[in-house]
């Protein structure tokens, strides 16, 4: 297989727990060598969390300096020195109190891409605000159905302000290092993860600032979850398409509902659901699984963690898989999801332990 399209690349990271080491994995796995560089004492919070801790950190090297000591910071300013990328995940001001700021380290480095993951960003009222992914997300609007008692948003369990922040920083990185080579010069990169929250809300906001109506997809009686005969849940998704509308109805014993259009099926949405829901409690999954796949139908199962792992698609798709070099031999992890030429790059290592390459990054 021909080299990772990031072969060469090194990337110096300090943000620790989500944001960051989701963001430097996949650029791992994607063949640039990354440093994780934690405290002495204890490192990473997120270590004592080994499967968590595990899972976003495969694939790196790993180092502890402390940035309080003159010694630790001479020796931080000697890995600036080659590197490609450093990124930051502290409140913002405080790296700048360390004496690394971007101004400063930028200066020095010109080349070099630097990256600060928050909360809320470097400047705005709300920059020094203590939080954590929910209120990111209620802030950015997630959940505004709630605030109209319509009750269509739930919380997700996914931290989905930590993980899109680290892919739009992803996406930073690989843009301003192509910048640079046709510049020379790096950049300095401000993410904020109620920004990147608020972007994936664009086409609510659309409405909102020009005055216009937006979709509401959850109103279709037809995109929410079902209980079977058997308990098990699955999901239909049925965004607004007529034309898997009128089947389903026909599977459902409903004909008499098939022909009602967009508009009519939202106006009539709570007794069309029931009787959706009625429906479907007649069978268990297994069975609604096969009618609704051979009628082409929208669908999914409600998966537990344990049946996503069993899940033959992505078992097809080589979602889950081993190190080459690993201290746990047959761990298994998620790969990044890009395929290159059909094919994903394997995995170089493991997950490094707290400071094993000290002696390799003086």
């Amino acid at each position: 297989m021909k080299l990772p399209p990031l072969d060469g690349i090194r990337i110096l990271c300090l943000a620790e727990q989500y944001p960051g080491p989701y963001a430097t994995m996949l650029l791992a796995d994607l063949g640039a060598e990354v440093v994780i560089v934690e405290r002495p004492q204890g490192g990473d919070p997120a270590r004592a969390f080994p499967g968590f801790h595990g899972a976003l950190n495969r694939n790196k090297r790993a180092i502890t300096l402390d940035l309080k000591t003159d010694e630790g910071k001479a020796r931080l300013e000697r890995l600036l020195a080659d590197a490609d990328v450093f990124m930051e995940g502290y409140r913002p001001g405080t790296i700048t109190r360390l004496g690394f700021g971007p101004q400063r380290v930028r200066e020095a480095h010109p080349g070099l891409v630097y990256v600060s993951i928050s909360g809320f960003g470097q400047d705005g009222p709300q920059r020094d605000r203590p939080a954590h992914d929910l209120s990111y997300q209620t802030m950015a609007g997630l959940l505004f159905n709630l605030t109209a008692g319509t009750g269509h948003s739930v919380p997700s369990e996914v931290a989905i302000g930590d993980l899109s922040s680290g892919l739009f920083a992803a996406l930073g990185i690989v843009t301003a290092l192509f910048a640079r080579t046709r510049t020379g010069e790096g950049t300095y990169l401000d993410v904020s993860m109620t920004d990147g929250l608020v972007s994936l809300m664009s086409v609510f906001l659309g409405g909102a600032l020009n005055g216009s109506e937006n979709a509401d997809i959850g109103a279709e009686p037809a995109y929410a979850l079902f209980t079977c005969g058997d308990g098990k849940r699955l999901s239909l998704s049925i965004a607004h398409e007529d034309w898997f509308w009128r089947p389903l109805c026909g599977l459902l014993g409903m004909p008499q509902h098939g022909d009602l259009v967009r508009a009519q099926r939202v106006e009539r949405a709570t007794a069309l659901r029931r009787d959706i829901a009625a429906a479907l409690v007649q069978q268990p999954r297994s069975h609604w699984a096969a009618v609704l796949e051979q009628a082409g139908i929208p669908w999914g199962p409600v998966n537990s963690i344990e049946e996503v792992v069993a899940e033959p698609q992505f078992a097809a798709r080589g979602l889950f898989v081993t190190a080459a070099e690993d201290t746990a031999p047959g761990a298994r992890y998620v790969r990044q999801p890009l395929l290159f030429d059909g094919a994903a790059f394997p995995l170089k290592r493991g997950v490094p332990a707290l400071g094993e390459a000290n002696a390799e990054y003086p």
